[in-house]
């Protein structure tokens, strides 16, 4: 199992990347595909078409996410934290990924940077 940690630049608000984040709407305004999406702690979500499944597990409204990504047959909880801090002009966006499977490191990496924050980065960089 292996850790992912890095921070992206996004030009807009915490406040508008967290909606961007957790409105299954706004969702799929930047991925193009339908999601299941909540802030309520416990729920399930599911994005890409069920590429990405699991728990909602906290929130703290404009600030930082945390979920839990499901593998089947993956014996530690696989945890996501996303963190917003608001710079000048932008956000920092704080991700933390914990116990990805080896297997799997380089296509979450790939994914976290093209897929999933590379999408959002273009939403915000068209309006």
């Amino acid at each position: 199992m292996k850790d992912f940690k890095k921070y992206y630049r996004i030009d807009a608000t915490p406040e508008e990347i967290y909606i961007a984040l957790t409105n299954p709407i706004t969702i799929e305004l930047w991925t193009g595909e339908p999601a299941e999406m909540s802030t309520e702690p416990g729920s399930e979500f599911s994005m890409w078409e069920g590429s990405i499944v699991g728990k909602n597990l906290e929130f703290e409204e404009g600030k930082k996410i945390v979920q839990q990504w499901y593998f089947d047959g993956q014996p530690e909880a696989s945890i996501v934290t996303i963190k917003l801090h608001a710079d000048k002009t932008a956000t920092s966006v704080e991700l933390k990924h914990t116990n990805i499977p080896d297997a799997e490191y380089k296509d979450f990496v790939d994914g976290w940077d093209g897929t999933y924050f590379g999408a959002l980065t273009e939403f915000f960089e068209a309006e």
